[in-house]
């Protein structure tokens, strides 16, 4: 049987385990571009909110900014539609007595 170097094992080993984890590494530091470009991103929505009622309370009207491209676009996105609950199965199975 052929004689084993502990060293040699150990050095393939840790080559094995840089790799991975430099891996790891590149998805840790892109996640957390993501997390900073989000707040970056979420950042900008208000400004661009704060930009939009200001010139409207400068006199601009929402349909002149709209002509002007100028739609409040971050308040837009933000809203969602709110829908009815539905019924309960009570509600809608007519009572038999």
């Amino acid at each position: 049987m052929a004689t084993l170097d502990i060293e040699n094992t150990r050095n393939q080993a840790r080559a094995l385990l840089d790799s991975r984890i430099e891996s790891v590494t590149a998805l840790v530091t892109t996640r957390q571009r993501i997390t900073d470009l989000k707040e970056q991103l979420a950042a900008a929505e208000r400004d661009d909110k704060r930009a939009y009622v200001r010139a409207t309370k400068d006199g601009w009207s929402a349909e002149e900014l709209k002509k002007l491209g100028l739609e409040p676009a971050a308040a837009g996105r933000r809203r969602k539609a709110t829908t009815a609950p539905a019924p309960s199965p009570t509600d809608t199975v007519p009572d038999s007595q």
